[in-house]
């Protein structure tokens, strides 16, 4: 839409720099983005098309919403809990599944509506949840964070997590948040057939996500990438997270953490991967020919001591690496205009200081996420036909002050920074650096209950 008499939804105008992330990478100075009826209608420089609701955008860098491929959303009832601070990864989540044995449907939701409106403060748009925990009689956690996403009105890629082996099994967690796999991978169809939509600009969709292969069978991993091929959905999981990760693998598996991805029928396009830290050179290269994504948590990495993934032989590769904030109990602060930085900055330390660029980052924040969650072309760009999900960042105050020359790089490099206006769909669910929603006291009451309650009660 060019005709500046085409009247659009809405429409984002005055902006000192639009970052489109499409195809050429085209930086419109000046530009502006129009939306209608959910999807870019416009993208362009000069008059701007009437619309029924105008943003301003003066002094801010406009780019695709931020995309975020995984998150524990649950975590954030215990952020930064003081006895799990400063334990490896494995000693971290056996402290802490006692605790998250309490969740139930009340505590899902809101832990849900909290995380999503914190990530929404920071432009993301588009947000993955692992949800692997699920206690016995804690009812159906999963619908009580997809209605918590549509209520504030983000699009939501849960999915629907699981853990088949307890403590007596030589897992981590405890019996009462493990299920057989016949029990799980009912629940998963189950799951697909209620709440994903497989349309273009879909709210919702869903995809199978065994926890990982230290707490889960063999035999689920590979019935779950059967099903997922069966129901033509994506699959997720924890992967060669750290050290530990590595010598679970050879101990009990015999094999290293890639070598199980493909016998157990995961190393493929459909797949997605979190962390993916200790990947060797020749392991790269294997992920990248089979399509595989990568959601890169770098304050995880660090808090947990895990290591730095290698994001740029990973993308030279041709693995989809997009960004995850992780669970609040190992990364606590749910920005991913954070992790973007911290993305730009460890690729930076490990590969030279040319290799870890704004640019890459955003890119990662966007385009990444959207190969990983299967979505290229339709989230996480700023083109026509695309999802209306927009991030506004202003670059002013001290913070930007001399920061003219170039406004992507400004956007990392300076700040922190939150943004003006968060829109999913053509609809602004932060204006102005608020959130929309008039729930925010009433629900963030409701977390600090629950968060005492969990904390307190184990």
């Amino acid at each position: 839409m060019n005709d500046p008499s085409v009247v659009a939804d809405l429409v984002i105008v005055n902006a000192r720099c639009v970052a489109t992330v499409d195809a050429e990478r085209r930086e419109l100075d000046g530009g502006w983005v129009a939306i209608t009826d959910g999807l870019v209608s416009g993208v362009g420089v000069g008059p701007a098309p009437l619309a029924e609701m105008v943003l301003d955008a003066t002094d801010c860098l406009v780019t695709p919403g931020l995309v975020n491929a995984h998150h524990h959303l649950f975590q954030n009832l215990t952020r930064a809990y003081p006895p799990m601070t400063d334990k490896p990864l494995f000693g971290w989540l056996a402290s802490l599944y006692p605790l998250w044995s309490a969740l139930d449907t009340e505590a899902a939701y809101v832990s849900a509506w909290v995380g999503l409106a914190e990530l929404a403060l920071a432009g993301c748009t588009t947000s993955s949840d692992h949800l692997y925990l699920h206690p016995r009689g804690a009812g159906d956690l999963l619908a009580a964070e997809i209605d918590a996403a549509r209520d504030l009105g983000m699009r939501f890629h849960p999915t629907r997590g699981s853990m088949s082996l307890s403590q007596k099994d030589g897992g981590l967690p405890p019996d009462d948040v493990v299920s057989d796999d016949d029990e799980i991978l009912a629940a998963c169809a189950d799951a697909v057939a209620r709440h994903h939509d497989p349309a273009h600009a879909a709210m919702t969709r869903v995809a199978l996500a065994p926890c990982s292969p230290f707490s889960v069978t063999e035999q689920l991993m590979v019935r779950t990438a059967e099903l997922a091929e069966q129901l033509d959905v994506r699959l997720h999981t924890h992967f060669a997270e750290n050290a530990e990760d590595d010598e679970f693998s050879l101990a009990t598996f015999g094999c290293r953490p890639m070598e199980y991805l493909e016998r157990t029928g995961w190393c493929t396009d459909r797949t997605w991967v979190a962390h993916c830290v200790m990947p060797n050179d020749d392991e790269i290269r294997r992920l990248g020919a089979a399509g595989v994504g990568a959601a890169h948590c770098p304050s995880s990495n660090m808090i947990l001591s895990s290591g730095i993934a290698p994001v740029v032989a990973l993308r030279t590769a041709g693995v989809h690496v997009g960004l995850g904030v992780d669970g609040s109990s190992s990364a606590d602060a749910a920005s991913l205009w954070l992790e973007a930085r911290q993305a730009m900055l460890l690729a930076k330390l490990r590969d030279g200081a040319a290799a870890g660029t704004a640019r890459m980052a955003l890119e990662i924040a966007t385009i990444g996420g959207a190969g990983c969650l299967g979505r290229l072309g339709e989230i996480g760009t700023l083109t026509v036909g695309a999802v209306g999900d927009v991030a506004v960042w202003p670059l002013t105050g001290p913070s930007f002050a001399g920061a003219i020359a170039d406004p992507v790089e400004a956007w990392l490099r300076c700040g922190p920074v939150s943004a003006r206006h968060t829109v999913v769909a053509g609809r602004a669910v932060v204006r102005d650096g608020v959130l929309v929603s008039p729930r925010v006291g009433e629900l963030l009451r409701a977390h600090t209950r629950l968060a005492e309650a969990m904390q307190r009660d184990r």
